[in-house]
């Protein structure tokens, strides 16, 4: 899959628009690894997607507990934050595979420590520091995930 926009973002809001634009057009069924150093706007990322989706309320990564659900009318969306994870089968004692179904989005801030036991991305959203803000590159890894960048950023 070749489908990418690369950017450089300004200010957090900027950060939250690409991300609600992006959350306007997905469907179910897909994972999102969001990957970049601390500070990078990971979970800024996941605040904008779900503001896209609708969700009003506070936004915080789920660093001691791994995961946040966010339930909506038709859409499960599950934030998880695998920093603190000492080892990739701690996420297996979360029941974390059950979240990774064609009924819910999965947004993984450092899917890295899980490597081997998460689903491939649909989405790979990469974040890191910038002179003059943050650099974002956002790349499709699935057929359906090219779909819904085309849809997003048609230009």
């Amino acid at each position: 899959m070749s489908q990418r926009i690369e950017k450089i973002l300004h200010a957090e809001a900027e950060l939250e628009a690409v991300a609600a634009r992006l959350a306007e057009v997905v469907d179910t069924g897909i994972v999102v690894y969001l990957r970049g150093p601390l500070g990078a706007g990971k979970t800024t990322f996941a605040r904008g997607f779900l503001r896209g989706l609708g969700y009003t309320g506070i936004v915080k990564s789920p660093t001691y507990t791994l995961v946040e659900p966010y339930r909506f009318e038709q859409i499960n969306c599950y934030h998880f934050d695998l920093y603190r994870l000492e080892d990739p089968e701690e996420l297996e004692f979360t029941g974390a595979r059950d979240y990774f179904n064609e009924a819910s989005i999965c947004l993984i801030e450092w899917p890295e420590k899980a490597a081997g036991l998460l689903p491939q991305a649909d989405f790979d959203c990469s974040l890191e520091h910038h002179e003059q803000g943050r650099a974002l590159t956002l790349t499709a890894c699935s057929t359906k995930a090219e779909s819904f960048m085309l849809h997003a950023f048609p230009d």
